[in-house]
C-alpha cells in the first residue's frame, strides 16, 4: 500500500504545487497504508473470558451474600463487585480485594443484620483471595510483557526526532492537533495517539518544510566518484536517510521503491537535489518513520525484542528521540542486550544534554505541573505578583530540581524532602529569600524545613489552588494521586460547593466549613484521607507564599491521618509521607515504568513493579537504580504477538 502511494508522488516542480499534488493524490492512500500497517502489527483481540475457579466457587458466594449491597442496584461504600467475572478481573483491582478479604476475615462483612455465610464459606473466600494475591505478588503467573501496540510518535517525540535526523529545531509538531494524557497519565501512551485526518495534512506540510530548511551536509553525503552516476549517489543518500529515519536497516526493496520516486521526480524536471528531497519526503510520511514499529516473530510465546528495537525503546525513554550514531553502532553489533553494554549506554545517555527532555516530559506530566502553563489562573487582583515570568520560573524550578536528582544520582526520597532547590530573583522573593539575584535559576541551599521538596514548590501549590484561595481538598487529592498512588474514588454526583474565597461565612473559617462538609457520611470516607494532607500545606497561600494568618485568623495547619498520626505544618507532614515511603516508591516506579513502555500498566506488571521497588530499597533509592532496573526489566526487553492465556486459580 505504501509503495503504491509513493509511486504517485510529486510531478510538479514548485513546492506549493508539489504539496497540492501530495495532498490530493498521495494523502488518502498513505493513510490507508498507515491503517493497514497499524492493524497488521497490533496485538490480537483480548483473550476471552474462561470459566475458572472464581466463576465456579467465588461468584456464587458474592451473588448470595454481597451483590445486593455492592452491585448494580446499590453501590454501598463505593464498592461494586458485579463487574468481577473471573480471576483476571480480580487481578486488575487487587487492592479492592485485599480490603474485601480483610472485611470478610474480621467478620465486618456482611453486616450483622444481613444473612451470614457459613464458616467454611467465609474461609473459602478469604483463602481464595489470599492465594490470588500471592500468585500475583510473587510472580506465580505466566510472565507477560504486555500487549503490543504500534506506537505513533507523540508531538514531542516528532519534534525531537526531526531535530536529530535533520538538524532542524523548528518544532513543526507544534502545529499538530493537541494530545491528551493516556494510560499512566502520559501523552506518549500508544493507546491514545490517534491519527485524525488533519494530522495527515500536517505531516505532509511538515515534511516539505523541514526538508527545505535542512542543511545539505545532513542530506547529501554520497561522494561523486569518477564512475559514480547521479542515480547511484541518490540511492546512497536515500538509503542512508531512510535507515536513520526508519531506525533500523532498510531493505533493498524499500530503497528501490523510494528510488522510483526519485526517478519520477527527475523525469518531471527536478534537479538532483530536488529529486532526492522528493524521495526523502516519502520517508518522512511513511508509517516506518511516524510509528515506532516492532515486527512480529512467528511464535505464540513472548520473545526478546531486537537490538534495534531496544535501541529505540531506550532512546525514546530517555531522549524522546531516535537513537544516535553510537546506539545504532552497538545495535548493529548485536551487543545492546549485554547487561554491561546496556548500563554503559544508559549512563552515557543520562550524561547527554538531550536527557533533560526526560525530566521535562516525565516529571512535568507525573507531577502535573504542566497544568501551571494552561489551567492555573490565580486572580490578578489578589495576586499581582503572579506574572508570566514567575509562572515560568515556578515550572522550571520543578524541572531543574528533578533533573538534579537524576543527574547527581540522588535518593528519590529527596523528591519529598531536600535541603536545596533552584530559584531566580522573582521566585526567591516569593519564598522570602531576597539574596538571590538575576533571571536565571540557580541552586540555593534551604534552611527552612517547610520549603524543601516538591510539596513546598510554588508550581505545585499554585496548580492545586483556586484563583482566589487555596484548596486543601485539591492539594490533598494531588498528594494521594500523584505522590502516594492511592487516588480517592470520584465524588458523589451532587456535592455542595464551598465558597470561592477564603473569607469566613457565618462565623466559620474555610477549614471549619470543610469539617462540616466532612461530617456527611457520604463524604467522610474520602475527605478523612484528603483533607488532613491539604491542611498540612495551609501555611502556603494560593501562589506558594508563606503565611501565618488567613483573614486575620491564625493558620491551622494541623492534621490527623485516619491512622491517628498527628502532624503540624509542612515539615511534619513530609515526615508522615516519608514513613510511607514504600507507597511513594511503588507509585513512582509504576509511573516511570508506564512512561518508559508507552502504555498503562496492568495486573501482569505487578511482579515487575515489586521487584524494582525491592531493588531500590536495597540501594538507597538511587535514581540511577530505578532507571536501570526499568531498562533491564522483562516488559521493557520483551514483547508478545498475542495475549497470554493465564492459568485458572
Amino acid at each position: 500500500m505504501e509503495s503504491r502511494a509513493n509511486e504517485f508522488c510529486f510531478r510538479r516542480r514548485s513546492q506549493k504545487q508539489q504539496f497540492q499534488f501530495v495532498k490530493k493524490s498521495f494523502g488518502h492512500l498513505w493513510l490507508l497504508g498507515c491503517l493497514f500497517t497499524t492493524f497488521s502489527l497490533c496485538a490480537a483481540a483480548p483473550s476471552s473470558d474462561r470459566a475458572d475457579s472464581f466463576a465456579k466457587e467465588i461468584r456464587p458466594l458474592l451473588n448470595q451474600y454481597c451483590i445486593k449491597c455492592h452491585g448494580p442496584g446499590k453501590v454501598k461504600g463505593g464498592v461494586n463487585l458485579n463487574p468481577f467475572t473471573n480471576s483476571i478481573s480480580v487481578y486488575r483491582d487487587i487492592k479492592l480485594w485485599e480490603r474485601v478479604a480483610a472485611k470478610v476475615r474480621d467478620k465486618e462483612m456482611p453486616p450483622e443484620d444481613k444473612p451470614q455465610p457459613a464458616e467454611e464459606q467465609r474461609t473459602q473466600l478469604v483463602e481464595w483471595i489470599g492465594q490470588t494475591i500471592k500468585d500475583l505478588n510473587e510472580g506465580h503467573l505466566a510472565q507477560d510483557p504486555g500487549r503490543v501496540m504500534i506506537h505513533r510518535l507523540s508531538s514531542m517525540e516528532y519534534n525531537c526526532t526531526i531535530r536529530d535526523l535533520l538538524g532542524v529545531d523548528s518544532h513543526p509538531a507544534d502545529k499538530f492537533p493537541s494530545e491528551g494524557g493516556g494510560g499512566g497519565g502520559f501523552d506518549n501512551n500508544a493507546d491514545t495517539l490517534f491519527i485524525p485526518p488533519i494530522l495527515m495534512e500536517r505531516y505532509l506540510a511538515a515534511a516539505t518544510e523541514v526538508l527545505a530548511a535542512a542543511k545539505p551536509e545532513m542530506l547529501f553525503v554520497a561522494n561523486k566518484g569518477l564512475l559514480a552516476s547521479e542515480r547511484s549517489m541518490a540511492r546512497k543518500d536515500i538509503e542512508r536517510f531512510a535507515t536513520r529515519g526508519f531506525r533500523r536497516p532498510i531493505e533493498s526493496a524499500e530503497v528501490d521503491r523510494l528510488l522510483k520516486v526519485y526517478d519520477q521526480a527527475k523525469a518531471s524536471g527536478q534537479n538532483f537535489q530536488e529529486a532526492v528531497k522528493t524521495a526523502l519526503t516519502g520517508v518522512l510520511v511513511s508509517p516506518n518513520f511516524l510509528f515506532r514499529i516492532e515486527r512480529d516473530t512467528p511464535t505464540g510465546k513472548p520473545y526478546r525484542i531486537s537490538d534495534y528495537e531496544l535501541a529505540s525503546r531506550l532512546s525514546y525513554f530517555l531522549w524522546s528521540s531516535m537513537p544516535d550514531v553510537e546506539l545504532f553502532k552497538v545495535a548493529a553489533q548485536n551487543r545492546l542486550h549485554d547487561p554491561k553494554i546496556l548500563e554503559q549506554q544508559v549512563q552515557r545517555m543520562l550524561r547527554d544534554a538531550k536527557s533533560k527532555i526526560f525530566t521535562d516530559n516525565f516529571a512535568g506530566q507525573w507531577l502535573r505541573v504542566r497544568e501551571l502553563k494552561t489551567t492555573a489562573q490565580p486572580d490578578q487582583g489578589k495576586f499581582p505578583a503572579f506574572t508570566p515570568a514567575l509562572r515560568n520560573a515556578m515550572y522550571q524550578e520543578v524541572i531543574e530540581f528533578f533533573d538534579s536528582i537524576v543527574r547527581e544520582d540522588r535518593s528519590l526520597l529527596q523528591v519529598l524532602n531536600a535541603n536545596y532547590t533552584f530559584l531566580n530573583a522573582d521566585l526567591a522573593k516569593l519564598y522570602g529569600l531576597p539574596e538571590v539575584k538575576g533571571d536565571t535559576l540557580q541552586r540555593v541551599n534551604l534552611s527552612d524545613e517547610n520549603r524543601g521538596g516538591i510539596l513546598g514548590m510554588g508550581a505545585v501549590l499554585t496548580m492545586t489552588s483556586y484563583p482566589l484561595r487555596t484548596s486543601p481538598v485539591l492539594r490533598g487529592k494531588w498528594v494521594l494521586e500523584q505522590i502516594m498512588g492511592t487516588p480517592p474514588p470520584p465524588p458523589p454526583p451532587v456535592v455542595q460547593s464551598l465558597p470561592q474565597n477564603d473569607h469566613p461565612i457565618k462565623g466559620l473559617t474555610l477549614r471549619q466549613q470543610l469539617e462540616k462538609h466532612r461530617s456527611d457520611p457520604n463524604c467522610a470516607g474520602c475527605h478523612s484521607k484528603m483533607d488532613p494532607l491539604g491542611f498540612g500545606l495551609e501555611n502556603f497561600d494560593a501562589i506558594g507564599r508563606w503565611r501565618t494568618k488567613i483573614a486575620d485568623e491564625p493558620v491551622d495547619s494541623s492534621g490527623v491521618m485516619p491512622s491517628g498520626e498527628k502532624f503540624q505544618g509542612p515539615a511534619e507532614l513530609k515526615k508522615v509521607l516519608l514513613n510511607r515511603k514504600e507507597d511513594f516508591i511503588r507509585n513512582l516506579t509504576e509511573k516511570m515504568l508506564a512512561y518508559s513502555l508507552g502504555r498503562g500498566l496492568d495486573y501482569y506488571d505487578v511482579p515487575t513493579v515489586r521487584k524494582i521497588s525491592k531493588t531500590l530499597a536495597e540501594h538507597d533509592y538511587r535514581s540511577s537504580v530505578l532507571i536501570m532496573e526499568i531498562v533491564k526489566s522483562y516488559p521493557f526487553q520483551y514483547r508478545r504477538n498475542e495475549p497470554i492465556q493465564q492459568a485458572s486459580n
